[in-house]
């Protein structure tokens, strides 16, 4: 796996130094579309490079912005044209093996569309849900103007993190990384959690009512 990370890191820089903020935008929209191509490795190096004089700071953050938006956009459709045809059929069939129902579903859906706003914004500084998080957008037809006014904001927030880092670790920029699993890690965890918890409590409520039948 260190050896995989290694190879991107590498293509990644190679590809950020031969044709710069193109690089950037191209790069960070794989990586919302791909979550496994981590921005981890995109902003940090390009706020080093800044720091070196080689990139401007705010341009490259900008360039991260334009392509974190061109991916989520594209997750968006997804969850857009998905709704009725795909999610709904998939929890209707097997959702009883997860505990899961289309009442369940609509629930989801109407949290999503009361909250939607806050979820997207701080949705884009997790791990992994950052990317996934525009496919609900998608799904519950949340407004496409408030979608994207709140991915910008959450994704400038987080890009200009990256990149500051980057920019004070300089030659050293790869050690976000370490911290950045820490973090990863540690909201993975927090997630499972709050999976676990509702199957547990799910399972429970099933029983109950098999008792009180």
């Amino acid at each position: 796996m260190t050896q995989l990370i290694d190879l991107v890191a590498t293509w990644i820089e190679n590809l950020i130094a031969s044709i710069g903020y193109p690089g950037i935008v191209l790069v960070m929209a794989i990586e919302n579309i791909f979550p496994p191509i981590p921005s981890e490795l995109v902003l940090p190096f390009a706020g080093s490079l800044s720091a070196k004089g080689e990139m401007n700071f705010w341009a490259a953050v900008a360039a991260g912005t334009v392509g974190a938006l061109i991916g989520a956009i594209v997750l968006y459709g997804v969850g857009y044209f998905a709704r009725e045809a795909g999610v709904r059929k998939l929890v209707a069939n097997y959702g009883k093996y997860l505990f899961v129902s289309e009442g369940d579903l609509d629930r989801a859906a109407g949290w999503f569309e009361k909250y939607g706003e806050l979820i997207i914004f701080f949705g884009r500084l997790i791990p992994l849900i950052r990317s996934i998080i525009s496919i609900p957008a998608g799904y519950t037809r949340m407004n496409p103007v408030r979608f994207l006014i709140y991915t910008t904001l959450g994704t400038t927030v987080w890009n200009l993190i990256l990149a500051y880092a980057g920019w004070l670790l300089g030659e050293n920029w790869e050690d976000i990384l370490a911290f950045m699993d820490t973090y990863q890690y540690a909201t993975l965890g927090v997630l499972a959690f709050v999976v676990i918890a509702f199957f547990v409590w799910r399972v429970s409520k099933r029983r109950r009512q098999h008792s009180d039948s």
